[in-house]
């Protein structure tokens, strides 16, 4: 993995920035999209991709896809997180009333 970090930083920045944006522009919305079935189905989908990626059971070029696109998503999620809380924390300053 550090030699996806290595040589694909710029990848990696850009997908953070594309969470940062994404996070930034969307409006959060206090519904109910998905079941919480739904939800524990795509945790452990996400679960098994990583244990396949740790314990190096996808072998060769496969393998390197399986890691890039779990670096890749995972950079994107912590700049959706971060967006979300940057425009939460600036919104709620600008809608205080004086």
């Amino acid at each position: 993995m550090s030699y996806l970090v290595t040589f694909l930083w710029s990848w990696l920045a850009g997908a953070a920035l594309i969470g940062l944006g994404m996070g930034w522009i969307s409006v959060v919305q206090h519904d109910t999209a998905m079941s919480r079935a739904a939800v524990q189905r795509a945790a452990a989908v996400v679960a098994a991709l990583i244990a396949a990626s740790l314990t190096r059971i996808v072998p060769g070029r496969f393998g390197y896809w399986l890691d890039l696109g779990l670096l890749l998503f995972a950079a994107y999620l912590v700049g959706c997180a971060i967006g979300s809380w940057l425009r939460d924390r600036f919104m709620a300053r600008q809608a205080r009333p004086s």
